[in-house]
């Protein structure tokens, strides 16, 4: 719930700079304002169910609600001002829930915030249809392609380095060790095939994908969805590195598994997404991978964590050396994104 109420601030602070100039200075303002709120959201959010609860749902709705305010003000007069009154009016809506969610306490919170979480991304499906106002255009969120491209590249590998901070530091308590030294192996070489089929193809054609695009929109949308679905996998897959680097050959249970092998099958099915999004089609590896993870996982429990962690890893080698073999003596393929 929470990645997903930061992950809206990410989306629309980068709308923001796509449909405004952002050498303006007041953008810069703007932009380094959400950068401070999402610094304290992500402070708080470690507690956001206990007493920090208003600390986090405070910062959410005054960078989401100041930001459009400021920016419904500053184009006054303008016609793009009627997309920007239609995102004001959501983020008003969705702050009732946020803020009622932060004064309720345990589970009362969890249904208020899961529905201020429901409203937002509900406002995007239906085009953030407001009073007075009906749907926003699809040309309203038209962006441009090596913008986006080069912004979700930038992101990705912002979350790949999570991975490795989140590994370096792990090691440098474990101990240095044989057992943890190899699942600090097991972490990078892991990561280094994250970017390597993350990149194949599809992570290189993004820009060019959108600009062929019949309906620029849908593509871009489906890289969206797509990133943060990879994003909670890599996530995953840092929880899972952490744990096995701490206790390599400790206790297996469900939870861990989950982990160490749902962060790597997550993954799969966003870039299964990503790829379908600039090709119009999925490689097969990506889904046989994703069925091995899953068919694996039953067993994996007999087995230690450091095992576990070498098991996903094979199959994501797996997946690489299929790509290179694939694409071995080939010429690139254009992309054809969906119609």
């Amino acid at each position: 719930m929470l990645l997903l109420a930061l992950w809206g601030v990410w989306t629309r602070t980068a709308g923001l700079t796509d449909r405004l100039d952002p050498r303006q200075p007041l953008i810069q303002v703007l932009v380094m304002a959400s950068m401070f709120g999402t610094l304290v959201m992500a402070a708080a959010a470690p507690e956001a169910f206990h007493e920090r609860g208003m600390i986090f749902a405070g910062a959410y709705v005054a960078t989401d609600v100041g930001r459009y305010t400021v920016v419904v003000l500053m184009l006054s007069g303008h016609e793009a001002q009627r997309l920007f009154i239609r995102l004001l009016f959501w983020s008003v809506v969705s702050a009732v829930p946020w803020i009622a969610g932060a004064v309720a306490q345990d589970t009362a919170r969890i249904v208020l915030w899961t529905l201020a979480v429901a409203v937002e991304y509900a406002a995007t499906a239906l085009g953030y249809s407001t009073p007075g106002l009906g749907r926003a255009s699809p040309a309203d969120f038209e962006v441009s392609s090596e913008h986006a491209a080069e912004r979700f590249q930038q992101l990705f590998i912002i979350a790949l380095g999570e991975l490795i901070l989140v590994t370096g530091l792990t090691y440098s308590g474990s101990g240095f060790g044989a057992d943890s030294s190899a699942a600090t192996a097991i972490a990078f070489a892991t990561t280094a095939l994250l970017w390597r089929i993350y990149i194949h193809r599809a992570g290189q054609l993004l820009a060019e994908a959108i600009a062929a695009a019949s309906n620029p929109v849908r593509v871009g949308t489906l890289a969206v969805h797509a990133h943060l679905v990879m994003i909670i996998g890599i996530l995953a897959i840092a929880v899972g590195d952490e744990l096995v680097i701490e206790h390599p050959f400790g206790h297996t249970d469900p939870a861990l598994i989950a982990v160490i092998l749902g962060g790597p099958a997550l993954f799969l099915a966003g870039r299964a997404l990503f790829e379908y999004g600039v090709f119009s089609r999925v490689s097969r590896n990506r889904l046989i991978g994703f069925g091995v993870l899953a068919a694996i996982s039953p067993t994996m429990i007999l087995l230690p964590p450091l095992v576990v962690a070498a098991a996903a890893a094979l199959v994501l080698a797996g997946i690489a050396v299929s790509d290179a073999a694939r694409a071995r003596g080939r010429p690139p393929e254009p992309p054809s994104p969906p119609g």
